[in-house]
């Protein structure tokens, strides 16, 4: 089963980097990819962001975007008729596309720019952790199954996508609530772009 998600942060490229790790039974590969921005003010580089930034719905464009696409395959073994699953590997593979400022011309725009770029990395980070954890919960939820009279391991199998189905719904819900708290009138994001424009 795959499943592919994207979260962005939104405002008012090319392959950087692959990282992999693995947790239990879980592989997870990270790429990073950027796109260039310019401009001489904050304003301007937020009005690049918004010109050139990665599509966010049909009309608009994000500061930023993480990704996701996830795959399982089931170890099962049967014995007697019972079926029991005695591994679920999954891997998870999450990507970033972030902006780069090409030139951010005076070193009070440039520290501005990297505090606006630490807190959007951060925003970013918390998607990737998020849905680090319902791979690991999804992982949990299917331990230990089995089914008598279940020889060809069908009934086994499908109790596994059901509950790693119930898994990714309640941690998509968990995605958008994070978005909704930093989205929000006064929230993170309306603070982050503020600092940037030089407004506080």
């Amino acid at each position: 089963m795959r499943l592919a998600v994207l979260t962005s942060l939104v405002a008012i490229g090319a392959l950087c980097g692959v990282a992999s790790a693995a947790s239990a039974g879980t592989k997870v590969l990270v790429k990073t990819r950027t796109y260039d921005i310019t401009g001489t003010t904050g304003a301007a580089l937020i009005e690049a962001m918004d010109r050139k930034g990665p599509k966010h719905g049909f009309m608009t464009h994000a500061i930023a975007q993480t990704g996701y696409t996830s795959d399982w395959d089931f170890d099962t073994s049967q014995d007697n008729g019972v079926c029991r699953l005695r591994q679920a590997n999954g891997t998870i593979n999450l990507f970033y596309i972030y902006p780069h400022a090409a030139s951010a011309t005076t070193p009070a725009l440039q520290k501005r720019w990297k505090r606006f770029f630490a807190g959007v990395r951060a925003h970013e980070e918390t998607h990737g952790r998020i849905a680090r954890e319902m791979m690991r919960a999804s992982e949990r939820s299917v331990r230990g199954l089995q089914f008598a009279d279940d020889p060809r391991c069908n009934k086994t199998r499908r109790e596994a996508w059901r509950r790693i189905g119930a898994t990714y719904a309640a941690y998509e819900a968990k995605q958008n609530a994070f978005d909704a708290r930093q989205h929000s009138a006064g929230g993170h994001v309306e603070h982050l772009i503020a600092a940037l424009v030089g407004r506080n």
